[in-house]
């Protein structure tokens, strides 16, 4: 499932102190002194408020990759402090139970996460730089600095304008007034994932009429044709012309490292996502890309993209969507209501009508799921894609259904414990306790909200589907006493019906 990437807007209004940190030490204080701030519950709103612009990591002790992070972090902060005007860089322990409050007001799903607060904390962004000290400094420094460079030369634009990245330049007679305001807040706006510049005269940039005043925005890209100009500044329109101009036609994704960015892109637009996956280096790859390429401009702004992916860089996506090599070459289009369309075994001519049916609506869901087991008498059943209707919905019985990966450390913990209160329910025969693998199976995720592993769900014998929350422990106890709580009576039901 296509992960989505999203800015947090987030007001901080927690009772706090202020941070003093010295700024006079001796030269040995400063061989040990920590550059990166820690920032908790309780000063993280008086420290944030008088900062135009910090980096915060949320952090988990245990966390191996935050070990990792730690010395590039704290290596970077230390470089950061001495450029003019200074960054800070600071840190929160997330897993204390003081600050699980901010953790969960800046939506951080994992560790490490790391947030830009601009403007006293008043906008927040993802951090979508690098890991490594160097790499974190020149990110930052950009981040920190104006959204939108001036391009008084034809020597600085081309240096900016490379095989790479999206370039948007403004073009203004006079950099004032509304049009120009616009622009420089579309710059604040999507500086994370675009580079902006401005200019006063067209004749410095490498593409497009030199003679032109603007005012205008050009973007410039390393595909399809190269720059487009727009003159519309109100701004949706601004943004919407970014994003969509910023997408290639057709994405390509292999192992070259410079389509990645586009590829994330790809996978953040809000369109039907198709995708042809094949052998780049097959005798037919020429002929695919080809008509491909064609049905990608047919569908150009009808909310559908397209993405021709190598089978040899795209076995993640074939372990997601739980395909085989054997279907090469083949096209999947999934929905925005994770919905799932497969065409195996395509060929070229093949292509354009199989979307045409797509977009008909004659083409039926494909559905992800491992064999339903031939044997199934362990305490905890085993539940599949295809079995989910049967064992869950419609066998009358009350439901606890855990959704697990099977390399995930907290499901492994819980295991023995869901098997203990299978054990301890044997003889009940009102109530299943199931188990299915999430990432081998598609689930309904309009029922059932999986945002990480394990996530647990009772389904009474009436319907009703509750989730088993965060605050609880999963001790066996406590389990049993959530399905006393919410179990139905099969015995009442039926009776119930009887009456009818």
């Amino acid at each position: 499932m296509a992960l989505y990437l999203s800015s947090v807007w987030i007001s901080l209004f927690l009772i706090a102190f202020t941070i003093t940190v010295s700024i006079s030490a001796t030269a040995e204080e400063s061989e040990s002194k920590e550059f990166v701030v820690t920032l908790d519950h309780s000063n993280i709103t008086d420290f944030v408020v008088k900062h135009k612009f910090i980096v915060v990591e949320f952090y988990a002790p245990w966390c191996g990759h935050c070990k990792k992070l730690a010395p590039e972090y704290e290596k970077a902060a230390s470089i950061l402090s001495t450029i003019d005007p200074t960054v800070v860089l600071a840190k929160i322990d997330a897993s204390e139970e003081q600050n699980k409050v901010l953790a969960s007001e800046f939506e951080i799903q994992g560790f490490p996460t790391l947030r830009i607060l601009r403007y006293g904390g008043s906008v927040v962004e993802e951090y979508k730089g690098p890991r490594d000290a160097e790499g974190i400094v020149t990110y930052v420094k950009k981040q920190s600095g104006p959204a939108s460079i001036e391009i008084i030369s034809p020597e600085y634009a081309n240096s900016v304008i490379d095989d790479e990245n999206i370039l948007v330049v403004g073009v203004f007679p006079e950099f004032s007034g509304d049009k120009f305001e616009n622009f420089t807040t579309l710059a604040e706006r999507l500086r994370a994932d675009y580079e902006f510049g401005h200019t006063a005269d067209a004749k410095l940039l490498p593409l497009g009429d030199s003679s032109s005043s603007g005012p205008l925005v050009r973007l410039f890209k390393p595909f399809d044709e190269l720059f487009v100009d727009f003159q519309e500044f109100d701004m949706d329109a601004l943004v919407k012309f970014v994003e969509e101009t910023s997408i290639p036609t057709v994405t390509f994704f292999n192992k070259d490292p410079k389509h990645h960015a586009f590829v994330s892109k790809f996978f953040n637009s809000p369109n039907s996502k198709a995708m042809l996956f094949l052998n780049f280096s097959s005798e037919h790859f020429e002929a695919f890309k080809a008509k491909y390429h064609d049905l990608a401009q047919q569908y150009k702004g009808k909310d559908l993209s397209f993405l021709l992916g190598d089978v040899e860089a795209s076995q993640g996506a074939f372990q997601y969507f739980g395909l085989k090599e054997e279907q090469v070459p083949l096209i999947i289009i999934q929905t925005n209501d994770g919905q799932n369309y497969l065409k195996p075994n395509v060929e070229p001519d093949q292509i354009a009508s199989w979307v045409k049916d797509f977009k008909d609506g004659i083409v039926q869901p494909y559905k992800k799921s491992e064999p339903i087991p031939e044997v199934n008498n362990e305490p905890v059943k085993v539940v599949v894609a295809d079995s989910l209707q049967d064992i869950v919905f419609n066998s009358g019985k009350n439901v606890l259904l855990e959704f697990y990966a099977p390399w995930c450390g907290h499901c492994k913990k819980l295991a023995p414990i869901l098997d203990e209160v299978a054990a301890s329910l044997q003889n009940d025969a009102d109530v299943i306790i199931a188990k299915i693998d999430a990432t081998a199976n598609d689930i309904p995720h309009e029922i059932f909200d999986v945002q990480g592993y394990p996530t647990l769900y009772f389904k009474s014998s009436t319907g009703n589907v509750v989730l088993y929350d965060g605050e609880r422990d999963r001790t066996k106890e406590d389990i049993l006493d959530f399905i006393q709580k919410n179990r139905a009576s099969v015995a009442k039901q039926e009776s119930t019906k009887d009456e009818l």
